[in-house]
């Protein structure tokens, strides 16, 4: 068998991914957390949640799981001044590993698209690996779902119009809310936005292979972010769907799906089997692999061209699924 040779990166993104340098090197471990967590919260203590005054933004807390502390939500509200209409609502999963980042970490590409839509944006902060392992962050992220279902009226928001969107960490989440709300009969999700989502704990795709020691986020993170929620539990029998979605046996019933990753990056191939596994279940998925996109492409090269097209090709999504 030949040896594994990673897909090259597109052009573009290359010459970004060496400007960055050290920032986004590939591997990640424990020792750097406390550090990255006190980065992480000083640069996301600098964002405009307002959009220029697009939006109204609100911190509330309200009830996690039973016995568990309350959750905290961000809601970003559009500004209006003529219909008072439910509108959809766009409920972000920050990412980070599973170890990092809070309810405004990746909260500014739903923004976005709600600016453009015409939607409320409630984002989830959940609490972290690996001070809180499975379940701990997968049933903050329900509870949110439930008030935000139970109080949709409250915030101008249409029950029946929610979408789950996360990337990476958080996309992983999103997949298993949807299965975790499917399998209690909770509020019903109406589509599903899967950005890079870490789906599968056993860590052992060809791509991921591919890409150790290359990239963003590669084997040697992943291993340090999946041992972080699941502790000795990680790559072995009888981990839950809700912990690694792509454990789950049965993918029917879910709300349509968005998702995509990039042809160089640790997820590449369990991202395409997630969504293969979605069709052969009878279910909807529109898939997109960026030729060679990184992890976080979209994040650390917005203004390349591929970044470009992959926000264009999400909002397009969006707009198509809530215009049902």
């Amino acid at each position: 068998m030949p040896p594994l040779v990673p897909p090259p990166f597109d052009p573009e993104l290359a010459a970004a991914l060496d400007l960055l340098g050290d920032a986004a090197t590939p591997g990640f471990n424990q020792d750097e957390l406390a550090s990255a967590r006190t980065t992480c919260g000083e640069l996301l203590g600098l964002l405009d949640l307002t959009l220029d005054g697009a939006f109204e933004a609100e911190d509330r807390t309200v009830p996690g799981p039973a016995g568990a502390p309350d959750v905290p939500l961000l809601l970003c509200r559009p500004v209006r001044t003529g219909s008072t209409a439910p509108l959809p609502v766009l409920y972000h999963v920050h990412g980070g590993g599973m170890m990092l980042g809070t309810g405004r970490a990746g909260v500014d590409q739903p923004l976005a698209w709600a600016r453009e839509l015409g939607a409320v944006v409630v984002s989830v902060e959940y609490r972290l690996a690996p001070e809180h392992p499975y379940p701990a962050p997968v049933e903050d992220v329900y509870a949110g779902l439930r008030w935000i279902a139970g109080h949709a009226r409250e915030i101008g928001a249409d029950p029946d119009r929610i979408v789950v969107v996360g990337a990476s960490a958080g996309g992983g989440l999103a997949a298993a809310l949807t299965l975790l709300s499917r399998d209690r009969q909770g509020p019903r999700l109406f589509g599903q936005v899967l950005l890079a989502p870490m789906l599968d704990d056993r860590n052992d795709t060809v791509s991921s292979h591919q890409m150790a020691g290359v990239g963003v986020w590669d084997r040697t993170a992943n291993e340090t972010g999946w041992t972080a929620l699941l502790g000795d539990r990680r790559g072995g029998p009888g981990v839950p769907p809700y912990a690694a979605p792509a454990r789950a046996d049965d993918l029917s019933g879910l709300p349509p799906a968005y998702l995509d990753a990039g042809s160089a990056e640790t997820f590449r191939d369990e991202v395409v089997a997630y969504a293969s596994r979605i069709w052969r279940c009878g279910g909807e998925a529109e898939l997109h692999v960026w030729p060679g996109a990184f992890h976080g492409f979209d994040t650390l090269a917005p203004q390349a061209a591929l970044s470009r097209a992959a926000r264009a090709a999400r909002l397009a999504w969006l707009r198509r699924l809530l215009g049902r």
